[in-house]
């Protein structure tokens, strides 16, 4: 168990000499750090949309990598199983920009035929995306009283992560794939969110799940954040979320990443049963990523600050291993 500080006041990641705040670390119900990273050499930037709809599942990222800006859609039709994905590199991630808090601010990225805008306000936000096959156009509302999982990670005093998890936030607006368009409706879809800030160590291995359902939604991490004294674990219930301060235990077959996961902890004992594999390798030398992201439902059960165990069979999104040199 970790004993973790939740910070309800507003807070800057960086010291003016670039460096983690200490006042910075802890977790957050809602954005309250403000990323004001320093200098060049190991900053990410990012923001990921997962979207799940009763048809389809799309994936938006958008990020600086201080050399690279690496961006890309994804979109799987569940029926058939076809995969569209549209991915580019650009040097120095030239032309995106990012705002420094999440939830306020446009972050925009180009490059090479795939366009990507984000507009947050206090009410939600809007996203819109173009790439060669694709058009998404998606507003995700931001209910009254619905909260995130905001945490600081820190390695150590110039190796840091700030992350913001927001899982299953209603979303609605169209997808055009082809000539064919889609209508999303907040009834049966929802969206997730990865918000990223920080400055990382070259090599680190991360496990990721994230399940939505109607008034429930499961927020779990691991291997990254291990031995920080911090973990990104999360359980939320009609909006309202119940931190869980554990490390879990991940098993999982990487010979055949479509067999069920578990995850367990002293409040959690999930499986994970997945029914498409997405790969994403890069291998540039230096630079080279692997990524096992499988989509699928859950069952089992999490339970609440005051101890009641919340049923998760059904809730709908995806586990992951992602394995990095940047």
């Amino acid at each position: 168990m970790t004993h973790e500080r939740e910070i309800t006041e507003p807070v800057d990641l960086c010291l003016p000499n670039g460096r983690l705040n200490p006042a910075a670390v802890g977790w957050t119900r809602r954005p309250l750090h403000r990323a004001n990273l320093r200098g060049w050499g190991r900053a990410k930037r990012w923001e990921y949309w997962g979207i799940v709809t009763p048809s389809h599942i799309i994936g938006l990222v958008a990020s600086s990598l201080d050399y690279a800006g690496v961006h890309g859609v994804y979109v799987l039709d569940r029926d058939n199983r076809v995969e569209l994905t549209k991915d580019v590199v650009v040097p120095f991630a030239r032309g995106a920009t990012f705002p420094p808090r999440s939830g306020q601010g446009r972050a925009s990225v180009r490059g090479n035929g795939l366009i990507i805008d984000i507009d947050q306000h206090a009410d939600g936000s809007v996203i819109r995306a173009t790439a060669p096959g694709v058009e998404i156009d998606l507003t995700v509302p931001l209910p009254a009283g619905h909260e995130s999982l905001g945490v600081v990670i820190p390695w150590s005093t110039r190796r840091f992560q700030y992350t913001v998890k927001d899982v299953g936030r209603p979303v609605h607006g169209t997808l055009k794939v082809h000539d064919r368009t889609i209508t999303i409706s907040a009834e049966d879809s929802f969206a997730v969110l990865d918000h990223g800030r920080g400055k990382w160590p070259y090599a680190i291995r991360w496990n990721w799940a994230a399940g939505s359902g109607p008034g429930r939604a499961i927020q779990l991490g691991g291997k990254w954040t291990d031995g920080t004294g911090l973990t990104e674990n999360a359980l939320f219930v009609d909006g309202r979320l119940h931190k869980i301060g554990e490390e879990l235990e991940w098993t999982y077959d990487r010979s055949d990443w479509l067999r069920p996961w578990r995850i367990r902890g002293a409040r959690v004992d999930v499986e994970f049963h997945p029914f498409h594999e997405k790969i994403a390798r890069t291998n540039l030398g230096v630079v080279a990523n692997e990524t096992h992201q499988c989509f699928g439902h859950f069952t089992g059960w999490a339970e609440t600050d005051d101890g009641q165990r919340i049923d998760l069979d059904g809730l709908v999104g995806w586990a992951e291993e992602a394995r990095n040199r940047w």
